[in-house]
């Protein structure tokens, strides 16, 4: 049987960027990790693509999966829910694959409970000037919607203390060198390859 693989976690405030380092994260050819796409209620934004980046479904929908005990996180989020479907991430963690997830914070605090092994990465903005000014540059939301998103991440960011490392997204390619970092570092973890040591050495 394959040893189980490992299961990342990336995190932040809204607009910090979570989307586009993780696509440069997975251009690089460095990764032999799986990417779980995440379960969404709200509309594709221009260029995103279903299945891609989102699976997108309606609210009745995602609610029957939730009743169904089908995710293994989800969240509400300015009136939208986001969701990790479970099927896919536990099949691929069996088979002694890495899995990466890109997450809101609520929904990787619930990932936290559950499956405490987990690796945690939170990703900073440089400053909170700096957060707003990306969610207007990204032209999807009216202003009063990205007040919101900017005193939603007050508090978000008030959770990075749950959180096992601490990534600022000042650069992408800097972001992507510093969870690449993480990862290899994550491998080493002395509780992560006893298990192969104890089975080399027999039992005693």
């Amino acid at each position: 049987m394959a040893k189980r693989g490992m299961l990342i976690v990336l995190s932040g405030p809204s607009g910090v960027g979570k989307g586009t380092v993780r696509k440069a994260l997975f251009e690089t050819g460095d990764t032999d990790f799986s990417y779980s796409i995440s379960m969404t209620t709200r509309k594709p934004r221009e260029g995103e693509v279903n299945g891609v980046d989102y699976y997108f479904v309606s609210k009745e929908e995602f609610e029957e999966n939730i009743r169904n005990g089908e995710m293994l996180e989800y969240a509400k989020y300015v009136d939208n829910y986001y969701g990790t479907p479970l099927k896919y991430v536990n099949e691929t963690l069996d088979q002694g694959k890495d899995v990466f997830l890109e997450i809101e914070v609520n929904g990787a605090m619930q990932v936290r409970a559950n499956c405490p092994d987990a690796v945690f990465v939170f990703l900073t903005p440089p400053d909170l000037m700096e957060l707003k000014h990306r969610l207007i540059g990204r032209g999807t939301d009216a202003m009063d919607v990205i007040n919101k998103r900017i005193k939603k991440a007050v508090g978000e960011i008030r959770m990075m203390r749950n959180y096992d490392y601490a990534v600022v997204n000042d650069e992408v390619s800097n972001a992507v060198d510093r969870i690449q970092m993480i990862i290899r570092s994550e491998r080493l973890r002395v509780t992560r390859v006893m298990p192969d040591y104890e089975q080399m050495i027999g039992d005693e």
